[in-house]
């Protein structure tokens, strides 16, 4: 049996190695601490600034967007990356590139395939003329498969021709998944490809599209009469984009329908200062036909309830001189260090963002530049991010000019020295 003094000791030295590990515990914890509190926790913070609040809604869309129009950034999605089908939202390319590229006053003269084409059509019939203008409102009021292609063989010459110029358009907007064959969204594919896009790329067309104020005319006008140039028929088209009688400053937007794509919606609304874009891809099909109506008021909703818009430019304090070479000495004496004084102009940067979100500033400016410099010149750049987007650029710019140093210069102070008697300073350091 041990005595009572064995037993002392192996208590004092358990209580000192659970001492001992406790004080491990405790450094890990402040090195850990020390740690994220440097780089780590700005990655993390910067990470954590990066998600998106619980929506508090669910999607009946397989794919959808909500996009900030003014800079394409996209505020919420879901598979918004994916190539889908997108049905008769195709025609808002049609459309826009109508717009761009013809007259409205043209005539149309409409082909047998054009007038081949199925539900939903105009009832047009081969070797009738119409205005472009009616068969835009036709096209994006009623959403006539007829008058898509009529369009299309007027712009491109043909179907084909047609679809290029809406593919280079599509990729001049950025557009990264997109692919177009033909005019009015109807089903197609062939050897480059399936027609169909993103909701992102959707999305950037139509934030494109709602800079045309001929465009938003066309699309939020509720009826439109019309008659063939020969004055032998009549139509009468109406607008059932329900979106725009839904929510306050509801934009533009059109509908589309396969069998293939499901029901489709791409809308746009604009409140104050704010404008938002929403595409929606796969959702729902027969008799689901309002679903594209509630996720567009759930999605447009969330972006006015958590964006506003912010100015995140801050002021620069006093900067530090940029070293110069090779610059001509102030003062005419021979040997010194010559920097220029640099500034960042006032101004602001206005962006869409949640309370929430962190904007940091890469500042690249050099440690030292090559004279000649001019007074105003760029010489750096402070550039904003939101996330991992870049948001704005500001210059920074020289505030005084300096000369570059030449031979010429040695002459005309050696020349002074000479003749005038003037002193020489060896290595005085001056700010310029």
């Amino acid at each position: 049996m041990e005595d009572r003094k064995s037993v002392f000791w192996k208590i004092r030295r358990k209580g000192t190695r659970r001492k001992k590990r406790l004080a491990v515990f405790l450094c890990l914890c402040i090195f850990g601490e020390i740690f994220i509190s440097g780089d780590m926790a700005f990655l993390y913070a910067e990470k954590l600034s990066e998600q998106q609040p619980e929506p508090g809604f669910s999607l009946y869309a397989k794919s959808a967007v909500l996009m900030d129009a003014e800079s394409g950034r996209v505020l919420y999605e879901k598979n918004g990356y994916e190539h889908m089908p997108n049905a008769s939202t195709t025609k808002i390319m049609t459309c826009i590139l109508a717009l761009e590229e013809g007259n409205f006053e043209d005539e149309v003269k409409v082909s047998s395939y054009a007038a081949s084409m199925p539900q939903v059509h105009l009832g047009m019939a081969e070797d009738d003329s119409f205005r472009l203008k009616d068969l835009l409102y036709s096209l994006m009021l009623e959403s006539h498969n007829d008058s898509a292609v009529a369009i299309a063989e007027h712009i491109g010459g043909s179907v084909e021709g047609f679809a290029k110029k809406m593919n280079q358009k599509a990729e001049e907007l950025g557009c990264k998944d997109t692919y177009f064959i033909t005019p009015n969204g109807l089903d197609g594919q062939d050897e480059n490809g399936v027609h169909g896009t993103t909701a992102e790329d959707l999305a950037k067309i139509m934030s494109y599209c709602i800079q045309n104020e001929t465009f938003l005319e066309i699309t939020r006008t509720q009826s439109h009469s019309f008659s063939n140039l020969a004055g032998t028929k009549s139509y009468s088209c109406n607008n059932h984009n329900a979106f725009l009688q839904m929510m306050e400053g509801a934009l533009s937007g059109k509908t589309g329908f396969t069998g293939n794509a499901g029901y489709c919606y791409i809308g746009a609304l604009r409140r104050g200062s704010r404008t938002f874009v929403v595409a929606l891809l796969a959702c729902g099909w027969p008799n689901n036909k309002t679903y594209k109506w509630s996720d567009t008021r759930a999605l447009m909703e969330y972006g006015l309830k958590n964006y506003q818009i912010e100015d995140v430019y801050e002021a620069e304090g006093e900067m530090e001189p940029i070293s110069v070479a090779q610059a001509q000495p102030g003062n005419g004496r021979l040997y010194q260090d010559v920097s220029v004084p640099v500034e960042v102009p006032a101004g602001e940067i206005q962006i869409l963002k949640r309370p929430d979100e962190k904007v940091r500033k890469i500042y690249e400016i050099p440690k030292a530049l090559q004279a000649p410099i001019a007074k105003g010149q760029q010489v750096g750049k402070i550039i904003y991010y939101l996330g991992e987007r870049q948001i704005a650029e500001v210059p920074v710019r020289a505030k005084r000019p300096v000369e570059e140093l030449k031979p010429s210069w040695y002459k005309n102070f050696l020349l002074q020295l000479f003749f005038m008697g003037k002193k020489l300073y060896l290595s005085e350091e001056v700010s310029f």
